[in-house]
């Protein structure tokens, strides 16, 4: 039993930074993990043709792939910190990167290496638990999104119903009160579809 945990522990490692070929495995895994909620981020997200657009924590890229697909945006960008979950990404997205729509860099999310008021939306899905800065990593989202710009968050808060209190005080004691320092307005918390028995919700704000 020992051995099976420390194998557990080792492949649940890879969640935050996946590596190697376990981590293009939980790459995939994650895809099909959570499909209920992508969809429902995107139509949240609401795309326009006009709209250029960055996913933080894009892993394996299959959230770009539907965002090409069910709108005209462009440039849609992803970004992670995994260059395993990238390669596959990039596999993935091969033909609307030749065309020049889509684009994927290698960075962390504590500095986002665009220009000021570069997207008009930013989103993440299921990547808050592993920002190493909040407080900086929001910072650098307000900056680099433009003035009314749309940025959403979806996480999971709980299962069947039992909330998860580590990401309730996450959510209510340090995104939303690090969002409001930050300068956003409109900040509201949307209850999402389940995923797995998993309550999903998205922090919706504007700058």
């Amino acid at each position: 039993m020992k051995l099976v945990q420390q194998i557990k522990d080792k492949i649940d490692k890879h969640y935050s930074y996946p590596k190697g070929i376990i981590g293009v495995y939980i790459g995939e895994k994650m895809v099909k993990q959570h499909k209920p909620e992508t969809y429902w981020t995107l139509q949240l997200l609401h795309p326009q043709p006009n709209d250029t657009i960055l996913e933080l924590g894009c892993g394996a890229g299959y959230a770009i792939k539907l965002l090409a697909q069910l709108s005209r945006s462009s440039p849609i960008v992803g970004m992670d910190i995994s260059k395993s979950v990238l390669r596959s990404a990039s596999a993935r997205n091969r033909i609307e990167i030749r065309k020049g729509r889509i684009t994927f860099v290698h960075h962390s999310v504590n500095h986002i290496p665009f220009q000021n008021e570069t997207f008009s939306k930013i989103f993440s899905i299921h990547s808050i638990y592993f920002w190493t800065d909040l407080s900086e990593t929001i910072s650098e989202i307000y900056r680099v999104l433009k003035n009314d710009g749309t940025l959403l968050i979806t996480l999971y808060d709980g299962k069947n119903g039992i909330p998860f209190t580590d990401n309730k005080v996450l959510i209510e004691q340090k995104v939303i009160p690090g969002l409001t320092m930050a300068g956003f307005r409109n900040i509201e918390v949307l209850r999402g579809p389940q995923s797995r028995e998993f309550d999903s919700h998205a922090i919706k704000a504007k700058k």
